[in-house]
């Protein structure tokens, strides 16, 4: 499947991480909705785009025409819990927006992300309900969870990601990419002077360990490619944890507490400090030429609410191999459809 002049629309686009990806891709964004005012005012200063308001009072009539849907939608309580009516059961939340949309425009592609919990959430029927939402409207349904630090980004960022084809175009089985077994260490990432990266400087820090590198029979350095802590400030609860930056960040947060909350804290050289926002952006990423233009905590928020842009990538490469009909017998098929 080609993705060149194809044309996308990006719901809860937050600061466009798929935005990021399929413009890799040449795709052209010609619709976003974000509710949130201030990664509104960032989507914006990177790519020219105003995303609509809050999507629950936008007409799905007046979005334009587009091949592909994409959005990393909230999860929330359905409506009607384990009765498996698809359509109907994902009426009063978020993710029956994208519903109405793609019942009414018909997109070949649906590419949707959510947290990794989104598997277990209401012991497995809000899975359900979804699946079975998108298979009543169309779609063959594929879904999988995959870990950002496998796909060349060094955090611990593990998300489910749902890609749908439109039964009437896949003429090829989708499958999810493998680990592409690129390791990288959180130290390859950060910014030489950090202009707005927290120092912690307290008396209750503890470094309990030290990190001693591996090397292999070459002489190289064994990254461990997973986040390695070596302290605790306080007494170690969330937010209040340290780690060597050999190894990868935690998960970037829109919340949290404790003094490292939303980034974490890291050893680095002699100061025990949080990530910078443009850390932070790096890790998800995003490009150094991506306009920063909200306060810290904003941007922290931001970060933290967005997408790895690597595993979309990498997810869109498997797109670009599966195989789907030509355009003249989808043609046909639109037609007698």
């Amino acid at each position: 499947m080609k993705l060149d002049n194809l044309k996308y629309i990006d719901l809860f686009a937050g600061i466009g991480g798929f935005h990021q990806a399929l413009n890799a891709f040449d795709a052209e964004c010609v619709f976003a909705s974000e509710w949130d005012e201030h990664a509104s005012k960032t989507y914006e200063a990177n790519y020219g785009i105003k995303p609509s308001g809050d999507i629950t009072k936008i007409d799905e009539k007046v979005i334009p025409y587009h091949d592909i849907l994409c959005g990393g939608f909230p999860c929330q309580a359905f409506s009607v819990s384990g009765k498996q009516n698809g359509f109907e059961d994902s009426r009063g939340t978020l993710f029956f927006d994208i519903a109405r949309i793609v019942k009414y425009h018909k997109p070949k592609l649906v590419f949707l992300e959510n947290v990794k919990n989104f598997e277990r959430h209401d012991n497995g029927n809000t899975l359900k309900i979804v699946k079975n939402t998108l298979d009543q409207l169309g779609y063959d349904v594929k879904h999988k969870v995959l870990k950002a630090s496998n796909f060349g980004l060094p955090q611990n960022r593990e998300r489910i990601f749902f890609v749908c084809f439109r039964k009437d175009i896949v003429m090829d089985e989708f499958t999810f990419p493998k680990s592409l077994n690129i390791k990288v260490a959180l130290s390859d990432f950060l910014e030489e002077h950090p202009s707005n990266a927290k120092i912690i400087d307290r008396p209750d820090i503890k470094i309990y360990k030290v990190h001693s590198p591996v090397t292999n029979i070459f002489g190289e350095i064994e990254l461990p490619n997973r986040p390695i802590q070596i302290g605790i400030v306080n007494k170690g609860g969330q937010g209040e944890r340290i780690y060597d930056p050999i190894g990868h960040a935690i998960t970037l947060s829109a919340h949290g507490g404790g003094v490292g909350s939303k980034t974490g804290l890291y050893k680095i050289g002699n100061t025990i400090r949080k990530l910078s926002t443009r850390e932070c952006a790096r890790i998800q990423g995003f490009p150094d030429d991506f306009n920063i233009v909200s306060s810290q905590s904003q941007a922290y928020k931001q970060f933290g609410n967005s997408v790895a842009i690597d595993v979309l990538k990498a997810i869109l490469k498997q797109i670009v191999n599966t195989k789907i009909v030509t355009d003249k017998a989808e043609s046909k098929i639109l037609i007698n459809g």
